[in-house]
């Protein structure tokens, strides 16, 4: 089995330690490295890793941050590296996670490889560990999602609730948001202001929309696989195939 491998930290040569020793490790392939939280949440939903090693203490987002952002069903196996004192690691031994305490050698990194595999090759694919979400609540309050979008135009600058958008559309290197008849232009990313909506209320139908669930009236099949979104303004959007699974289980858990 071939485990894809994201590394995470905000330390280049922390990244370059990690990456040296999985070199040789045959059944592991690395997707990507990222050195800030926000790239790590982006990286993490593009490429849907097995397993990703987490610096916890990072600047603006941090590793708990991180985690905070991913939905349940995408959670990769998570390997905690940390200068956490022995005392905090203690949550860590209390739920039996695995981390790397700085700085760690090549048999402890092959230590915590080997508990990997064995956990990977036993564990549900898409099931959240729930020793993972114990340690979150026990260290980290849960993530809060914006509630609204500064909007510049003209000089001025005014606020949209998150409530009020329909739907979001790339335009560019930048993101339409529909409201009603209105529309209004914001610099964003879509994977970085995917990261920032609430789950529960914001899915992502196609690598350029995402869509308000409760504004879904209908769903209508379409030609290869993909889906007609009609919402209940009448504006009609299409879900590519690649996002048509998750939408459902989403309007399924709804019902």
């Amino acid at each position: 089995m071939s485990i894809r491998a994201l590394v995470v930290d905000d330390e280049p040569l922390a990244r370059e330690r990690i990456l040296s020793l999985l070199d040789g490790e045959t059944d592991i392939e690395c997707v990507g490295e990222c050195g800030d939280g926000r790239s790590a949440v982006a990286a993490i939903l593009e490429h849907s890793p097995d397993l990703v090693f987490l610096d916890i203490q990072m600047p603006e987002m941090d590793g708990f941050g991180v985690l905070g952002a991913i939905p349940p069903d995408r959670m990769p196996f998570v390997v905690f590296v940390t200068a956490f004192d022995v005392y905090a690691l203690r949550a860590f031994d209390v739920h039996a996670l695995d981390y790397l305490l700085k700085p760690f050698d090549r048999q402890r990194f092959r230590d915590t490889l080997n508990r990997v595999r064995a956990q990977l090759g036993t564990r549900k694919i898409g099931e959240l560990d729930e020793r993972l979400l114990a340690l979150l609540k026990s260290l980290k309050p849960a993530a809060e999602y914006i509630e609204r979008f500064a909007i510049k135009s003209g000089g001025r600058v005014f606020f949209v609730k998150t409530d009020e958008v329909e739907c979001i559309e790339a335009a560019g290197n930048y993101l339409r948001l529909h409201i009603g008849k209105d529309s209004h232009l914001v610099r964003e990313t879509m994977n970085s202001v995917e990261t920032k909506l609430n789950p529960k209320k914001f899915v992502r139908i196609h690598r350029s929309t995402i869509v308000a669930i409760d504004r879904i009236k209908e769903l209508h099949p379409w030609f290869h696989g993909e889906y007609a979104v009609i919402l209940r303004s009448g504006m009609q959007l299409t879900m590519s195939r690649g996002y048509r699974e998750k939408l459902h289980s989403i309007l399924g858990d709804s019902n």
